[in-house]
C-alpha cells in the first residue's frame, strides 16, 4: 500500500481491519473468507488489498500501532504536568488496546513499519518517565526501561483482570488508568 487509496479503497481497507479485529479475537484461525464476509465484502476484495493472511496480520500490527500513537499524541503529554500526562496517556491507550485486544496482544511478525512504529511509541513512553523522574514521581535512580516494561505489563493486566468481563464498570478506561498509575507508582504497599 506504498501510494495513497482512494477514498472507498481506504473505505474498504478500515472495514477489513476492523472485521479482522473481531473475528480474529472470536477465532485466532479464522480464515480470510470469514473476515470478508464480516467485512461486508468479497473474498476478492479482501484479496485484492491484502495478497494473503500475513500481509493481513502485518497490516493489523501496523494500523493498531498508529492508533496508539494517536492516542498518545491526542492526550498532548507535554501540555500538563507529568502526573496528569500520565493519566491521560495510559486511559487514551488502554482505550485502544481494549478495541484492538487480539492484534496487540498476538505477536505477530514485526515488519520493518512496525517496529519503526513501536520505537515511536516506546520514545512516547521513556520520554514520559523522564518527566516523570524529574518532576519527582519516580525516584532519581530508577530504572526507566525496567519502569517502561512494568507499565506496559500493567496495562495489559489491567485489560485482562479475572472477572472484569463480567463488571463493565471495570473495564472503563479512566478508572483502568487510574489502577495502573497507583499501581506504578505506589506498588501495593501503603500510601504515605
Amino acid at each position: 500500500m506504498g501510494r495513497a487509496l482512494r477514498a472507498d479503497a481506504e473505505r474498504s481497507v478500515r472495514a477489513i481491519l476492523e472485521a479482522a479485529e473481531r473475528v480474529l479475537a472470536q477465532d485466532a484461525n479464522a480464515s480470510m473468507e470469514q473476515i470478508a464476509e464480516a467485512a461486508g465484502l468479497t473474498r476478492i476484495t479482501v484479496h485484492r488489498r491484502f495478497a494473503n493472511r500475513q500481509a493481513l496480520l502485518e497490516a493489523l500490527a501496523v494500523s493498531a500501532k498508529q492508533q496508539l500513537i494517536d492516542a498518545i499524541e491526542d492526550a498532548r503529554p507535554d501540555a500538563a504536568p507529568a502526573l496528569v500526562a500520565l493519566y491521560r496517556v495510559t486511559a487514551n491507550v488502554l482505550r485502544v488496546k481494549s478495541a484492538w485486544r487480539f492484534t496487540l496482544s498476538h505477536a505477530t511478525a514485526h515488519t520493518e513499519a512496525a517496529a519503526a512504529l513501536w520505537a515511536e511509541i516506546n520514545a512516547h513512553t521513556v520520554k514520559l518517565l523522564t518527566r516523570a523522574q524529574h518532576e519527582g514521581l519516580l525516584a532519581p535512580d530508577t530504572d526507566l526501561d525496567w519502569t517502561g516494561q512494568v507499565y506496559y505489563a500493567l496495562m495489559s493486566e489491567a485489560l485482562n483482570r479475572p472477572g472484569a468481563d463480567q463488571d463493565p464498570t471495570a473495564q472503563d478506561p479512566d478508572t483502568l488508568a487510574t489502577l495502573v498509575i497507583d499501581t506504578l507508582l505506589h506498588g501495593a504497599g501503603p500510601r504515605d
